[in-house]
């Protein structure tokens, strides 16, 4: 187990608003034209910062259609916050004075959300003609100005995931090493024959995924993640899952307008996550988090694989606390 003092990491959510219309959005359910109010906002920044936290994720919705967006990345760098993220789909940073001025205020690493290669690809699942152009100029301002700390994250969905490695090849294309690429999240969806039309199953996604991982297997200049994957199919791959690093070196709260989580790490596997029951004798099943409960109450358990031995490096990261 590794003990080393983990970063304390606040993910403060600013509210559901969004330009886009991505057709497996998680919030979609929480209506799309609300905004936490400035002065609430501010308040939790403060007092996370006041409770220890040096990393401030500010999501949405998509965070830079927040009014006071600016003026809390700002206020946040005011703070002494180390690390101050965002996760974006890039359109107003498509607009140079708009960068520029987001940069000046104090981000420090921008995550863009790109969910194709080509423009079909991507404008067929935000639901919004242009927003690919609107991302990659977005992408391009950055670089205009000097802004180094960019990173991607790709939402992995029946659409998308047979054209992964050319997804992979586009960002390497573009010069960013930092990519998480996101299994898509089911939970909140309330009818089953939506999660047939959105998710893959993961025995036929894993395929898609292994491959595009070996475009950087080996090759430490690349920071790329998997998230949301059972361990039994990336059993080569182990040290590419996001939870297994997250749960090591993290320690992460979500503040919402309408919950607050104080331990995702810890949370998430026990209320949002299931196994099979072929996983109990499974030799990494300690520090596997299983498939979302939704997938399993839609496809079941049957893909889910006993593994016998313990993969190379898998032992250096934390186990789950409830396991």
């Amino acid at each position: 187990m590794n003990n080393q003092k983990k970063i304390k990491k606040s993910v403060v959510l600013l509210g559901y608003s969004c330009n886009n219309k991505c057709i497996f959005c998680t919030f979609g359910h929480k209506g799309r034209d609300t905004f936490e109010p400035w002065l609430e906002v501010k308040r939790k920044i403060y007092q996370e910062k006041k409770n220890g936290s040096t990393y401030l994720e500010l999501i949405g919705g998509e965070p830079t259609i927040y009014p006071a967006y600016i003026e809390l990345v700002r206020y946040a760098k005011e703070l002494k916050y180390n690390n101050i993220v965002s996760a974006t789909n890039g359109r107003a940073i498509a607009y140079l004075d708009y960068a520029r001025k987001l940069v000046e205020a104090g981000i420090t690493e921008l995550i863009f959300s790109i969910h194709g290669h080509e423009a079909w690809l991507h404008d067929k699942q935000t639901q919004v003609p242009g927003s690919f152009k609107q991302l990659i100029k977005g992408i391009k301002n950055l670089k205009k100005i000097g802004f180094k700390n960019i990173s991607t994250n790709t939402t992995i969905n029946t659409v998308n995931y047979k054209y992964l490695k050319n997804i992979g090849k586009f960002i390497l294309n573009l010069g960013i090493v930092n990519s998480e690429f996101i299994f898509i999240d089911p939970n909140h969806w309330s009818k089953r024959e939506n999660v047939k039309k959105m998710v893959p199953r993961i025995s036929e996604a894993a395929f898609y995924m292994q491959d595009l991982l070996k475009l950087v297997k080996g090759k430490k200049e690349y920071s790329w993640r998997v998230r949301y994957v059972p361990l039994c199919f990336f059993t080569d791959f182990i040290e590419y899952i996001s939870e297994l690093r997250e749960r090591t070196y993290f320690k992460s709260r979500h503040i919402a307008p309408d919950f607050i989580n104080i331990d995702v790490e810890s949370s998430r596997p026990i209320f949002g996550r299931a196994k099979g029951d072929q996983c109990k004798k499974c030799v990494i099943n300690k520090w596997c988090e299983g498939l979302w409960n939704k997938y399993i109450e839609t496809y079941g358990t049957s893909e889910l694989k006993r593994i016998n031995e313990i993969p190379q490096g898998l032992e250096r990261y934390n186990k789950l606390k409830a396991s």
